[in-house]
């Protein structure tokens, strides 16, 4: 069984095999969202506090911290935007970035054990990256692609898994934080990339022993009612093996995916966590149900 340990300062969170499914919110990111770009560049964050507390308040489990924006200072801006999520909630995070410096600056002020996302298969990438994760002590997202690209064939994007899990031992760190993103491709432009996906996340958890994630919404990119799509994908994912996606919590079909999926796949005990949810409220007793009847009979 392998366990993927993450914290704050005061929570921690376990990905693991026979772990509940981990949501960890995307919303926190510019890319895509030219006025939240605009207002991190400009020093307002206060949209990223919105977003942070209201991903929190739906059930996400960790946060993914973005601050990807065009001529800025990322470095400086990611390290703000993380200091301000932390003293805000007490989730653990995810440091995203393609820019090494950036990743550096947010690990220098990360309190706790965070997820760094990401490393790919490229020699240049796991050569910057990976020193870091082991320097901080952190857990890292790796990504199946390298120099060549992307494939399209899952056997090739396991292989670069195996490399990456393999390059992360030599540098130190257990594959049991190494947590693999098998590349979610769009189904409207690949029609196998759902059987895809499902194949590789069952190869991985069960020939590599690594826990995993991906960006849940990739599957349905260019298509209309997306929000079944992701949620239908999420339920097979996780029956696949998935222990983790970066998705939106603030979507409530999926986030009913997610738990419906941890209850059919045990590791829901005694479905508690759906009956807090779902249950009906209690039916009223004694005096004020006989009213309540009576009431009904006279308006019948």
């Amino acid at each position: 069984m392998t366990e993927t340990v993450v914290s704050s300062a005061t929570r921690e969170v376990v990905i693991g095999f026979d772990r509940p499914f981990v949501v960890i919110g995307e919303r926190i990111n510019p890319t895509g969202r030219r006025k939240l770009a605009a207002e991190m560049a400009a020093g307002d964050f206060s949209t990223v506090e919105r977003d942070a507390l209201a991903q929190v308040a739906a059930g996400a489990h960790m946060l993914d911290v973005n601050a990807g924006i065009p001529l800025a200072d990322e470095p400086a801006i990611l390290a703000r935007t993380i200091e301000l999520v932390q003293s805000l909630v007490e989730v653990p995070l995810s440091i995203d970035s393609s820019v090494v410096a950036a990743l550096e600056a947010g690990l220098a002020v990360y309190r706790g054990k965070a997820l760094v996302n990401s490393v790919t298969g490229e020699e240049e990438r796991l050569e910057s990256v990976l020193p870091l994760v082991r320097k901080y002590g952190a857990a890292v997202v790796a990504i199946s692609n390298d120099e060549t690209g992307i494939s399209e064939d899952p056997d090739v994007r396991f292989e670069v898994a195996r490399k990456i899990v393999e390059r992360a031992e030599d540098h130190g760190i257990p594959r049991s934080d190494v947590v693999v993103d098998p590349l979610v491709m769009p189904i409207g432009a690949l029609g196998a990339a759902g059987r895809a996906a499902f194949r590789l996340l069952r190869r991985l958890r069960e020939e590599l022993r690594v826990n995993t994630t991906c960006g849940a919404s990739n599957i349905s990119f260019g298509l209309p009612n997306r929000h079944v799509l992701n949620a239908h994908f999420l339920s097979m994912a996780i029956a696949s093996g998935m222990t983790s996606a970066i998705m939106n919590p603030l979507h409530e079909e999926e986030m009913n995916a997610v738990m419906a999926a941890d209850v059919l796949t045990g590791v829901d005990p005694s479905c508690r966590r759906w009956l807090e949810r779902f249950r009906d409220p209690a039916a009223p007793t004694g005096a004020g149900a006989r009213g309540g009847r009576e009431r009904r009979r006279r308006r019948a």
